[in-house]
């Protein structure tokens, strides 16, 4: 017993000293990367969540990227036990992977939040170009909007006025708009404004103007995402494939797929099983995506 036990703690302790051999020679880089992993995740988790006017203290944001990596990690680690190096390699994979969740979940909270804005910019300008006919101004006309339209459109025109009432510029407004939405429709909006208001013109036509372009490349996109969502069902189903198959084995017959979980060999095999499909998985979603 204490033999079989071991084998796995020595290849454990290799493993370790190599990797912190490694680590040592290029410790100056490791850390910058490291750093950038945990701190620099973190900061840019909570920049986005104030672009959406979420307050969240940096520390709190940290305690959640921790517990979304140790509780999966060591909740793999204990169902794999007592094969001691396949717990510890999908523990720690889980754990890498939980750590990037919340970033990930803040980031596709934020595309959803400028898909919405760019929508109801279509109605938003529109209001604005037949208020500033009947003789508003632009900061009124933008009164009106946030007063008619939902969120996100509404608080990020009400956050433009009340910079402006506090004695921010216009222009200057409407460029921390661009940055807080970082999108081509928002930024055609504002340059408009900047262009317009120093050089004259109609600023009513000029909205009417890019309603219509915002409405032609929604056509566009949208006939792109139904392409893409139909390759990336097709990849899923080729992803996911191999491991239904791999449950089918090991639920008919858990001997013949047994030696994959409990020898070193089969360790190998699975590690260079799980490299190649998430490779090919990455190959695949790449392939699906369409850019314009």
């Amino acid at each position: 017993m204490l033999s079989d036990l071991m084998e796995p703690i020595t290849l454990a302790i290799i493993v370790g000293i190599i990797v912190f051999v490694v680590s040592y020679m290029h410790a100056r880089r490791f850390l910058d990367w490291l750093r950038w992993k945990s701190i620099g995740a973190r900061d840019d988790i909570v920049e986005t969540l104030e672009k959406m006017f979420i307050e969240i203290s940096p520390n709190k944001v940290l305690l959640y990227m921790t517990l979304s990596a140790i509780v999966p990690g060591i909740l793999v680690f204990l169902l794999i036990l007592p094969q001691f190096i396949p717990a510890l390699c999908f523990g720690l994979v889980i754990a890498i992977f939980g750590w990037h969740i919340p970033k990930i979940v803040v980031r596709r909270m934020f595309a959803q939040r400028m898909n919405r804005f760019n929508l109801q910019m279509i109605d938003g300008l529109s209001l604005m170009a037949n208020g500033m006919k009947s003789g508003l101004s632009i900061i009124q006309a933008m009164g009106l909007v946030k007063e008619e339209m939902p969120d996100p459109l509404s608080k990020e025109f009400d956050y433009v006025l009340q910079q402006n009432r506090l004695g921010v510029s216009v222009e200057e407004a409407f460029q921390n708009l661009a940055k807080r939405i970082p999108s081509e429709d928002v930024n055609m909006f504002v340059t408009s404004i900047i262009i317009l208001k120093e050089t004259g013109g109609n600023l009513a036509e000029t909205f009417e103007t890019i309603v219509h372009v915002i409405r032609e490349r929604l056509k566009v996109q949208q006939k792109i995402a139904a392409m893409v969502a139909q390759g990336v069902a097709q990849g899923v189903i080729v992803f996911c494939m191999p491991f239904g198959l791999g449950l089918m084995f090991y639920l008919s017959d858990p001997k013949f797929i047994e030696p994959l979980f409990s020898t070193p060999l089969g360790w190998l095999i699975s590690a260079g099983i799980l490299t190649l499909q998430f490779v090919g998985g990455f190959v695949i979603l790449k392939i699906v995506q369409i850019k314009v």
